[in-house]
């Protein structure tokens, strides 16, 4: 099988021998501005304030700040506490802590911590390139697709999840159109996925998100194309608040609806969405824009980051180690097994 390896340029999480850079995604597309970190502290800072987003990123980045520590010495215990804290919703972060976790608990040295992390970043870059195949194939040749959110190479190791079959798709003709909602409050898909899709020379067109039902009736969209941040054990589906009301929209319009993560992302000890904890994070990034205010004083706001999309509602998850159509829990056990 030949993966395609064009329109895959970007690496955001860079380790260079003793210290992590990473590109600060809050500062794109306007700058591309780098922060380097020296210490777990500072990774956990650059997951929760956003410099590094997208679930199988944020795993990855943990796993380095995890080798910073062990190199300084630090309380691992306390260190994983503290990295696990940092973002709730993504399974990766945890799945990523507990894979460095049962590496300390073997006795490995620092510099074997750190063949870990490298091992958990090649993977996740050759998960993507495996789940791009995948997912293309499900494609109709001349469809056109919607994505929601950032599930590209600033999400991951490189290539990515859902943009990675979008990448994969357009590289063997599959798809010729690519529109991209725009992700209030952070704008990860005007800010992110397009600079991404026009980096790589991927003709896009930018949506409002209240566009996405009046698109779809055009009849110029075949499939919504989207990555998670925790699959449940029956299929339910966390991903970027917005994309449960694009499955509903979906569904009466007779679009397919896929879901695109590695399986570090499926979370089997998770029964259903129900059990999935949402993220909440301040009101003032719904009431403000780039540091200003654009709501008048007084007024309140709801900000959860992700919502749930049910297994009823997708069509297609897909990953590494194969495609999950019309998902239930019997569908799930059977290619990933139990908790």
């Amino acid at each position: 099988m030949t993966q395609p390896t064009s329109h895959d340029s970007v690496r955001a999480v860079q380790w260079q021998g003793d210290q992590l850079r990473l590109l600060d995604q809050r500062c794109l597309p306007g700058e591309e501005r780098w922060v380097t970190c020296r210490d777990a502290e500072s990774v956990h800072a650059a997951i929760a304030d956003l410099v590094v987003r997208g679930a199988p990123a944020i795993g990855i980045a943990a796993a380095w700040a995890v080798v910073l520590a062990a190199r300084a010495g630090q309380d691992m215990d306390a260190i994983l506490q503290r990295l696990r804290s940092a973002r709730p919703t993504a399974v990766n972060l945890m799945w990523a802590l507990d894979r460095m976790r049962g590496r300390i608990a073997a006795g490995d040295t620092p510099a074997a911590l750190e063949r870990e992390a490298q091992a958990i970043q090649e993977e996740d870059l050759a998960a993507n390139r495996k789940m791009g195949h995948l997912g293309a194939a499900l494609i109709e040749p001349g469809s056109g697709v919607l994505t929601h959110c950032n599930t590209g190479s600033l999400a991951t190791a490189g290539y990515g999840t859902a943009l990675g079959v979008i990448r994969a798709g357009v590289a063997e003709g599959r798809i010729t159109s690519v529109f991209a909602g725009e992700t209030r409050p952070w704008l990860q898909g005007a800010r992110l996925t397009l600079w991404e899709l026009v980096r790589d020379g991927i003709p896009a067109c930018l949506i409002a998100d209240s566009a996405a039902a009046h698109l779809m009736k055009s009849g110029q969209v075949q499939w919504v194309v989207i990555g998670a941040d925790r699959i449940a054990a029956n299929g339910d589906t966390a991903n970027k608040i917005g994309s449960y009301q694009l499955s509903i929209v979906a569904r009466h319009h007779g679009v397919k609806f896929m879901v695109v993560a590695p399986c570090s992302t499926v979370d089997m000890a998770t029964p259903d969405g129900d059990a999935i904890d949402i993220e909440m994070r301040n009101p003032e990034e719904l009431l403000s824009f780039s540091g200003k205010r654009t709501v008048v004083e007084g007024a309140d706001a709801w900000n959860p980051v992700f919502d749930v999309t049910p297994a009823m509602l997708i069509d297609v998850i897909v990953t590494e180690r194969g495609v999950v159509k019309n998902p239930n829990a019997k569908r799930m056990q059977n290619v990933f097994g139990t908790a």
